[in-house]
């Protein structure tokens, strides 16, 4: 009774108190994009695959939720990995947009007119220009 002056509301804050007291546990994502919490693995969006994330857990259920940065930033969803569904499902690094080229030709810089603008050209250059066409 005597501490009910001191008592204030939460206001919207009321509304986050699960979210406040979720757990975060530090965990390293694999390089197939999977984390391992509580002996089994969950799906973690692929772009994380070597970062150290913060797995979010409810506590009373003891469930992943979520993927969060060490700032608390959400990262994505973690989903329970279905080893049957996955086990055909062909896999791709996210594209670097600063990674060097695949092939070696394609970072050589070209001098000339490509084979298609010369083929172009003569296809398109007038019956007038044709060297054939003068000696007769």
């Amino acid at each position: 009774q005597q501490d009910l002056g001191r008592v204030r509301l939460l206001g919207p804050l009321a509304a986050k108190l699960d979210e406040i007291f979720r757990h975060r546990t530090e965990r390293l994502v694999r390089r197939d994009g999977t984390v391992s919490y509580g002996a089994r693995f969950f799906e973690v969006p692929y772009e994380l695959a070597g970062k150290m994330v913060h797995l979010v857990v409810d506590p009373h259920t003891r469930t992943v939720v979520g993927v969060e940065d060490k700032d608390g930033v959400a990262l994505g969803a973690a989903t329970p990995l279905d080893k049957l569904a996955n086990r055909h499902r062909r896999r791709r690094k996210p594209r670097d947009p600063q990674a060097q080229p695949a092939s070696p030709s394609a970072s050589v810089a070209r001098s000339g007119p490509t084979l298609i603008d010369t083929a172009y050209l003569e296809h398109y250059r007038p019956i007038a220009e044709d060297p054939t066409s003068e000696e007769k």
